[in-house]
């Protein structure tokens, strides 16, 4: 209780100390947002920051996750608003060669016309988060082993969620913040029922294309409309006719009057992951390391992508979402990559960790209480490089092939099936059934020989190549590939194994995939499907590293807090966790920025920006109908949504609020708590700060409300659904 007493006191104090918060940097928590009361009204707030601490009143209750990206209820009908990017999936699952509607978007005219979501999709409504950070790491005993701590934590983390979902109809989930010092446990309201609404077209929600991406000016319409359905009980359930909208307690207004330069705005949402708290070692190891490796990966990908389906319409549906998910990774990951070495983010990095070591060493009591922890940290992730290469070969493998990636999935299930619930890994619970089900469903639309064949006779080149103390045993042994072998040698070992590997095979038929999830590993291996052998084979290997990372993580979840309390004390002020998923509350003002020497990005863009960049094929490809629209209003055609200081409808806007990757599809709110935008972008001058918080050129890119609305009513026929949002 000692150790739990003096991580409270830290925390405590560092709420009260408000007043040290840098710019507009923080993905904050909501119960934090109270507490930045003073901040805001220097920006000129006049609400109640209160209001952002209850999850059930507005705006919060409106907000919603899909799983990756963020909504946000628009009607009280159960209407969603997010990004055209994030229903990718909804359009892809269907769409035919013959009805694309990921080039043509989709309106459903009547609620009958609206059309299921992929299998797994799911709306996730935060209805409370308390704080268990007692339960889960309270009163452990300071002799356990590594290994032993970790399955203390992890039994603790698997008690937390059954009691919180125990008749309760919630779908809950305990993570941590602060790198383990804080725990609390999220419940969340889950609705399996998604159908797709709207979503316009590819020549306006996906205008730009990757030449734009991540970048500025932007002129891209990047928002679709779902809508939730439950049963004609009021609860969630599984798809039906029967089912009725949903009937959410909160949902957005759309403001009238949008948004101008100097405008104070929220962004409410679900960003993804941040590592603004690793050590220097771990985010070096990234830039020369990883970052790299993923940049010539996905460039090798996409290179094979698109020679496969250059020529092949089908295929091409099938891979949309794997190229687009290649491409936004690959920019983003080389922005970070620039930003980190040429924009000196990993310098400052290595300077802030030197001014932490030398706080601790400057105090005999900080020295007691941290002066292990840095040097401790470093060994372990030194240690974690050893065996690197060989643990990215073998994951390359499983993310290059659906078919491998389904066989490994039944395979373990089968291995996790016997045990007691509490003593499966989390993933494989019973709780987890119903989503591994889906996973394989869906996958349906995508898979297909041709493609994975390609990707996983890439893969297995890269496990080829291995140095020799890395070497994977079992596929070395299955395709007999040794070190040093001849790359043409190694092929032609691959070429053959793989005609037999894809022969044998029947996991490409869903009914036998689906057939198989509740076989037991002796009936999976009676079964003598090539992938199910290669993932048998595969097993032991995959299996101890699974274990090592345990280990590791049991020996982290004994300094890294220590290591977040030690940032905390000396930051001496109320400090935002690093993302993980979890709701949070970001601010800012519509601003424009100096990007580099001589470049100066305006704050806002307009439909003027369309007509220049538009050239009638590929990334640039606005609809007829939207230039019909836009000449009309040049003709002096009226519409509310023209701003006379700009003498045009905006398009997309430039603010200084602090976001990544999940954050998509996040409602930009205005200070009256009203719909402005969605969040959709990052600039590529500040992805960066996904690792070291830039204060001067960090900026998030917007989609206009009111530009969503003049598409919707003047091009797109969608006035029922405007008339819906009550405009």
């Amino acid at each position: 209780m000692k150790r739990l007493t003096v991580v409270l006191a830290v925390v405590t104090a560092l709420a009260l100390a408000g007043v040290a918060t840098r710019a507009d940097e923080g993905m904050w928590m909501p119960q934090q947002i109270p507490q930045l009361a003073a901040k805001l009204r220097s920006m000129g707030f006049e609400g109640d920051p209160k209001a952002f601490a209850d999850l059930t009143g507005q705006p919060m209750g409106a907000v919603v996750s899909l799983g990756g990206c963020t909504a946000s209820f628009v009607s009280p009908d159960g209407l969603i608003v997010t990004n055209h990017h994030c229903v990718t999936g909804a359009l892809q699952y269907n769409s035919t060669p013959e009805r694309d509607l990921l080039a043509d978007g989709y309106l459903a005219k009547t609620r009958g016309d609206e059309l299921p979501n992929a299998p797994g999709a799911r709306v996730l409504v935060t209805v409370r988060v308390t704080d268990v950070t007692d339960a889960i790491t309270g009163n452990l005993d300071p002799k356990l082993t590594d290994r032993q701590r970790y399955d203390a934590i992890d039994r603790r983390l698997k008690e937390r969620v059954a009691a919180c979902e125990q008749g309760s109809g919630l779908r809950c989930s305990v993570p941590s913040f602060f790198e383990g010092l804080k725990y609390f446990e999220i419940a969340q309201l889950e609705i399996p029922d998604v159908r797709l609404v709207y979503a316009p077209a590819e020549g306006i929600g996906v205008f730009g294309g990757e030449t734009d991406n991540w970048r500025w000016p932007r002129h891209t319409g990047d928002w679709s409309f779902y809508r939730a359905y439950v049963g004609k009980d009021g609860k969630p359930a599984p798809y039906s006719k029967d089912n009725v909208p949903y009937r959410p307690k909160q949902w957005l207004t759309v403001a009238a009057g949008g948004v101008k330069p100097g405008d104070l705005v929220f962004v409410v949402g679900y960003p993804g992951r941040t590592q603004r708290h690793q050590s220097y070692a771990e985010v070096k190891a990234t830039t020369e390391w990883a970052m790299p490796r993923a940049i010539r990966n996905a460039e090798e990908q996409l290179a094979i992508l698109e020679k496969l389906t250059k020529q092949d319409k089908g295929l091409a549906l099938k891979v949309a979402g794997r190229i687009q998910g290649l491409n936004n990774g690959l920019t983003n990951t080389k922005g970070v990559l620039e930003g980190l070495v040429k924009g000196g983010s990993l310098e400052r990095k290595l300077q802030a960790e030197r001014e932490l070591a030398d706080w601790i060493a400057a105090d005999a009591g900080r020295r007691k209480q941290y002066g292990d922890v840095l040097p401790a940290m470093q060994a372990l992730h030194e240690a974690s490089l050893k065996t690197r290469e060989r643990n990215a070969a073998l994951a390359g493998l499983s993310s290059a092939s659906t078919y491998l990636n389904a066989a490994q999935t039944l395979y373990r299930l089968s291995l996790q099936r016997p045990k007691r619930d509490i003593e499966r890994d989390q993933g494989f619970q019973e709780r987890d059934w119903s989503r591994i089900r889906a996973t394989q469903e869906r996958l349906q639309r995508t898979i297909d020989p041709t493609v994975d064949r390609a990707l996983l006779s890439w893969a297995m080149a890269k496990a080829a190549s291995l140095p020799e103390d890395q070497r994977i045993d079992p596929i070395d042994a299955l395709v007999g590939l040794r070190p040093g072998m001849d790359q043409a040698e190694a092929s032609r070992a691959i070429d053959k194994y793989l005609d037999g590997l894809y022969a044998g095979t029947k996991l490409a038929d869903q009914d036998v995939r689906l057939g198989l999830l509740e076989k037991s590993t002796a009936e999976l291996k009676a079964s003598n499907d090539p992938f199910i052998e290669l993932a048998a084979a595969l097993e032991p290997l995959n299996q101890s590293i699974r274990e090592a990372a345990k280990d590791l993580a049991g020996a982290y979840a004994r300094l890294r807090p220590r290591y977040m309390e030690a940032m905390l004390a000396r930051a001496g002020g109320l400090v935002a966790p690093d993302a993980n998923s979890t709701l949070r509350v970001t601010f800012g003002q519509v601003k424009g920025v100096r990007a580099r020497d001589g470049l100066f990005y305006e704050p806002q863009t307009t439909l003027q920006g369309i007509l220049e960049k538009h050239t009638g094929e590929g990334e640039f490809n606005a609809p007829k109908a939207q230039l019909d629209a836009i000449k009309a209003l040049r003709a002096g055609a009226k519409t509310p949504y023209l701003v006379p200081e700009l003498g045009d409808v905006p398009v997309n806007f430039l603010s200084t609020v602090d976001t990544t990757g999940g954050n998509s599809g996040s409602p930009t709110l205005n200070a009256r708590g009203e719909l402005v935008g969605l969040l959709f972008d990052g600039t590529y001058e500040s992805v960066a700060s996904d690792y070291l918080f830039e204060p001067v050129t960090t900026r998030s890119i917007h989609v206009d409300s009111r530009y969503m609305l003049w598409t919707m009513s003047e091009v797109d026929g969608a006035g029922h659904l405007v008339k819906e949002m009550g405009r």
